[in-house]
């Protein structure tokens, strides 16, 4: 059975004022058919002029109303109903609604505001991590490149740009063999992909201007939870520079032990002959100590060249460095060689001192180094030959430069750019001396490593060589000459 709303006031009013209205009228018109008395005529038609009236003052009041509910809709929960709500009148419900509705829309407004703040900190964030990821990645040297499952490039940093030769356009991907030329790579990535493997390491070759570049190449796939492969990353590390060290260390171990083991074998060969008893005289005994000596100092010799070429490249060597005159330095190392190159009647040429060439160095160091180029120009002179020792200075540059010029036989054009290099020996001269191979290259690391200065050769086969050095001048006679 239905349930009766009871009416409020201000419909029972409007009802009976409509109804009231209908009588006037009513008896109004009955009068005027029946010729009623005109004062039932006048009440009738003035009680159908109130009901009138009453009824328009209701509508009118209630279209006020509505009117500020309307105001209040437009402009939101933020403003409150305007007139009084009570529940007894005919918009008291609705207005009560109204409000209810605006107070749980304006918390849901409120609630979507919070939220909406919230994503907007967190899209911040994203984009943050987003550009430090990005940073980063463009910082490494290595060069990573990532593909999807369609060979699209979706990610290359600064490395892999430069190294493969365009330009990455994350709004625009390329295919990856439009972006990398090296087809082996290419296959690879597609291999890996086919494959599922997360890790795989590959090493690749490629050939460039400069030379062969090799790279230690890690494919990695990255799966989804179904298991089906998203993308391929790449990540390429240059181990070229590790190769050719790695390379000279293996050269450099086998030169060491074929140069240590021909002293050694001479040394344990007249060794077993003195234990044989193969020496029958003092003469013969004499003889065979001093082979052994002789390569025993080789020996001491190598090891130690070996020892300081090291502590050079190490940065460990001890140097001591103090302002001296170097036309004294080269003095004293023309007479240390002196009496060698006599032996040979080869003739020493020194010109005088020069004046003011004050040098910050290591003594010794600059001094094994002029013995050095000394001993070399004696040793591939033919007897009779000429040595000229000459410095010259350069009051424009600040630096003094040191010659050494021989008449020997010269050095093969094919042979001057590694002449510096370790255990390098001149194939063509090696009939004329024996050595290690380390005195130029130790040369070398004591004027450019530990002096900051510069080493040269020019040759001309048959006719001879001419070895220099160049040192800048001490910081003091540098002010002097500016001055």
């Amino acid at each position: 059975m239905n349930r009766l709303i009871p009416m409020k006031k201000e419909q029972i009013l409007w009802i009976a004022a409509s109804a009231v209205g209908l009588l006037g009228t009513a008896a109004a018109g009955l009068a005027g058919v029946a010729s009623l008395p005109a004062p039932v005529a006048g009440v009738s038609l003035a009680a159908a002029w109130v009901s009138i009236a009453v009824t328009l003052g209701m509508l009118i009041r209630h279209l006020a109303r509505l009117k500020a509910m309307t105001q209040v809709f437009r402009v939101g929960a933020q403003m409150k109903i305007p007139f009084d709500s009570r529940r007894d009148s005919v918009l008291g419900e609705i207005a009560v609604a109204a409000e209810q509705f605006l107070d749980e829309t304006h918390q849901k407004v409120r609630q979507m505001q919070d939220e909406n703040r919230d994503l907007g900190l967190q899209v911040q964030l994203l984009r943050r991590r987003k550009s430090s990821i990005e940073a980063i990645l463009n910082s490494i040297q290595d060069a990573v490149l990532v593909t999807d499952d369609r060979d699209r490039v979706l990610l290359a940093n600064t490395a892999a740009e430069s190294l493969f030769g365009f330009k990455f356009d994350k709004d625009n991907p390329c295919l990856v063999h439009d972006a990398v030329s090296w087809r082996e790579l290419i296959r690879l990535i597609g291999k890996s992909r086919q494959s599922r493997t997360p890790h795989v390491r590959h090493e690749l070759t490629f050939p460039q201007k400069d030379g062969p570049i090799t790279f230690n190449t890690v494919l990695s796939c990255v799966l989804d939870d179904f298991g089906n492969v998203l993308q391929v990353v790449a990540v390429l590390h240059d181990v070229t520079r590790e190769k050719e060290i790695s390379q000279m260390k293996n050269d450099f171990v086998s030169h060491v032990s074929h140069e240590l083991k021909t002293p050694l074998a001479s040394i344990n060969a007249y060794a077993e002959m003195l234990v044989d008893g193969e020496a029958q005289d003092a003469e013969t005994t004499r003889q065979f100590c001093s082979v052994i000596q002789g390569q025993a100092q080789r020996l001491g010799r190598l090891i130690e060249d070996i020892l300081n070429i090291s502590r050079i490249e190490s940065g460990l060597i001890k140097v001591s460095r103090q302002t001296h005159s170097l036309a004294l330095v080269i003095r004293d190392a023309v007479q240390m060689i002196m009496s060698y190159a006599q032996e040979k009647n080869i003739a020493i040429h020194a010109p005088a001192s020069i004046l003011y060439d004050q040098v910050s160095i290591d003594r010794d160091m600059i001094s094994q180094v002029i013995i050095n180029l000394l001993s070399n120009a004696v040793k591939y002179t033919p007897a009779g030959g000429q040595i000229t020792i000459n410095s010259e200075l350069n009051e424009v540059e600040g630096t003094v430069c040191v010659t050494v010029a021989d008449t020997g036989v010269g050095i093969p054009e094919k042979d001057i750019a590694h002449i510096f290099d370790k255990f390098y020996r001149v194939e063509a001269n090696n009939k004329y001396a024996k050595g290690t191979g380390l005195g130029l290259n130790l040369v070398k690391q004591i004027v450019e490593t530990v002096h900051g200065g510069s080493v040269f050769v020019t040759s001309t086969p048959g006719q001879g060589s001419t070895f220099g050095f160049v040192l800048p001048l001490s910081k003091e006679r540098a002010v002097q000459m500016v001055s």
